[in-house]
């Protein structure tokens, strides 16, 4: 019987309910599918409230699903989290402030029987200049990128990040991609939660959009676009016209949505060529332009049609 490698993550039909105190029941993930298999880069985007860090954090072991069932390498989170085999890197939490950098990295590398040499973790996170420089002291970039050591530490097969590069500058974002590259050509399997849509197009080999506790639209950037079904339609149009444009375009069923800056106006249109003829001929607009579907598009366009 031939042996079939369990996937990095399964979620199948996963439900997870909340009841605040006092009020309604909220369903934070309805009945999700998805499919992780090893040594893949998946970017999970959405709106907020979407889901994705409460599938995060199902996948983590912090939170049992209501219903369905999550596993990771064919185990119960936990358990592969036990084993070594899983690592985070999350928003907020996870330092002591009175400890420097290194101290931090040396004191959480000796709760593992084995561990990645810390001098090498160190490096490879962008923090082996700042091991004598206290937590309290480090900026927002500088605590996540000491986070991203701290979960490097186990050598896990498989990395969660939650939003990895907020609070870091450009440059910042750019070196911590540069290192994710070379873990996930190591075969690491890799999922990030990210609101950089540029970092899920340049970085992620599949893209997951979650809106309304669902999965939209799964698959490869350029399948993502295709499945916006849209272009951008932009032009000049006469100052103090906004509004006549607006109700005129509201009505017009290739419209998916307007939005106007100054005398500038940008149209998601899933009928480019009518829109375009509208704004010309019936509005007098100028400068037209017509591109082609964006990731930023799409994804409001995918994550528009679900009801929150």
């Amino acid at each position: 019987m031939e042996h079939t490698e369990a996937a990095a993550i399964e979620l199948y039909d996963v439900v997870k309910t909340f009841r605040p105190r006092g009020a309604d029941e909220v369903r934070a993930v309805d009945h999700l599918d998805l499919t992780v298999r090893r040594g893949e880069v998946v970017a999970l985007l959405g709106p907020n409230g979407a889901g994705k860090t409460t599938t995060l954090d199902m996948v983590l072991g912090f939170t049992e699903p209501t219903a369905g069932v999550v596993s990771v390498f064919g185990k119960p989170p936990r358990h592969a989290i036990a084993a070594g085999q899983v690592s985070a890197v999350l928003q907020t939490g996870g330092l002591l402030r009175d400890l420097t950098v290194r101290e931090t990295v040396d004191m959480i590398a000796s709760t593992f029987p084995r561990h990645r040499d810390v001098d090498e973790v160190l490096e490879r996170a962008g923090v082996a200049a700042l091991t004598g420089r206290m937590v309290s002291k480090c900026s927002g970039g500088e605590q996540q990128r000491l986070r991203f050591a701290l979960a490097l530490l186990p050598d896990p097969d498989l990395l969660i990040l939650d939003e990895p590069t907020a609070g870091m500058d450009v440059g910042a974002r750019r070196d911590f991609w540069a290192t994710m590259h070379a873990e996930a050509d190591r075969g690491r399997t890799v999922v990030f939660a990210t609101h950089y849509l540029e970092e899920a197009d340049s970085f992620a080999d599949r893209i997951v959009m979650v809106a309304g506790g669902r999965v939209v639209a799964d698959g490869r950037t350029s399948e993502i676009r295709a499945l916006a079904a849209g272009r951008m339609v932009s032009a000049d149009i006469a100052h103090g016209r906004e509004d006549d444009v607006r109700a005129v375009l509201a009505s017009h069923p290739g419209v998916a949505g307007i939005s106007v800056m100054g005398n500038r106006i940008e149209i998601r249109a899933t009928d480019s060529d009518g829109v375009a003829r509208t704004l010309l001929v019936d509005l007098g607009a100028t400068n037209l332009e017509i591109t082609g579907g964006s990731l930023e598009t799409a994804f409001l366009t995918l994550t528009e049609k679900v009801p929150a």
